[in-house]
């Protein structure tokens, strides 16, 4: 299948499970800027960027991992068409109960399995909180994060087969390549890895390839509009005694100026700032071989 009529808009939002909940909602609201908000039972927390409800769903899982990715449509229409598509390619789509829509705070679910072993969610209809209650960071001194049509941020994952993963994205997803960086970050450690991105035109929503760990999840990415928050928030990392997993620095790919800090669940959360956009009518396909073009030195490793 080549042809995709009906596109993913954006990566709107990630189901994390995660065990301690107290960690996470110190680290979420006073180290990241979330708006963290308990939701009526004690087995979910729900963080909020901007206007919407949640952006970011802590589920209480012993696994410390990854557990959805939800793909934004901007209309039901488009949602409709492309679930027919991901059909006829052969994969098994089940449309969510109301119950697990009103969890993921939209108004039409599907879910389908990825290979890897975590699932996918399209939807649209998000739930948008009442004005009088809009977004408030207690540390964020800029305009926010950045989302809007751009989405959440982005993901990189762990692929056990990342051949078979890829054709899955293109094929069956729909997403884009952005680009490659293929390179040797340490002696006898190789990242390769395949940035993708959806009809929004972020340089990647989700890059993937066959990384050292065992978590599915290898970093979460989160943008803010102020470069200033990320120093801020780098400086709040380091007042905490947090681990950095790479310090400040700069990529080529995507252009992001960012550090990386490892979460209480034990992968990273990448910080950063100025991330391009893509226009596919003029875009090329590049290979880097660099991570980095300055900085990114390396702290301590995630875990798992």
């Amino acid at each position: 299948m080549t042809d995709f009529p009906a596109e993913i808009s954006s990566l709107g939002y990630v189901v994390l499970g995660v065990k301690d909940f107290d960690a996470w909602t110190v680290f979420a609201r006073d180290i990241l800027g979330f708006q963290v908000c308990e939701r009526e039972d004690d087995q979910s927390l729900a963080l909020r960027m901007d206007e919407r409800l949640q952006r970011v769903v802590l589920e209480k899982n012993d696994a410390d991992d990854l557990l959805e990715a939800g793909w934004e449509f901007d209309t039901e229409e488009q949602l409709t068409r492309y679930v027919e598509q991901l059909r006829a390619y052969g994969t098994r789509v089940e449309q969510a109960s109301a119950e697990e829509c009103r969890r993921r705070s939209v108004e039409t679910l599907y879910c389908c399995d990825d290979p890897n072993g975590f699932r996918h969610g399209f939807y649209y209809g998000p739930w948008i909180a009442l004005m009088s209650d809009g977004f408030r960071s207690t540390v964020m001194r800029g305009a926010g994060f950045e989302t809007g049509v751009l989405g959440l941020g982005h993901i990189v994952t762990r692929s056990a087969d990342a051949k078979k993963t890829i054709e899955f994205y293109r094929s069956g997803l729909g997403l884009k390549i952005s680009d490659y960086i293929r390179a040797d970050v340490i002696p006898g450690k190789t990242f390769d890895v395949t940035f993708m991105h959806t009809a929004s035109g972020r340089h990647h929503s989700l890059a993937t390839g066959e990384l050292p760990g065992e978590k599915l999840l290898g970093h979460l990415m989160v943008q803010v509009k102020d470069m200033n928050d990320v120093g801020l928030a780098y400086d709040r990392c380091l007042a905490a005694g947090l681990p950095i997993v790479m310090h400040l620095g700069h990529h080529p790919n995507d252009q992001m100026f960012s550090f990386y800090v490892r979460s209480p669940s034990g992968f990273a959360i990448e910080y950063g700032h100025g991330g391009i956009v893509i226009d596919d009518a003029t875009w090329k396909v590049t290979t880097y071989s660099r991570l980095s073009d300055w900085g990114h030195q390396r702290g301590e490793p995630p875990r798992g």
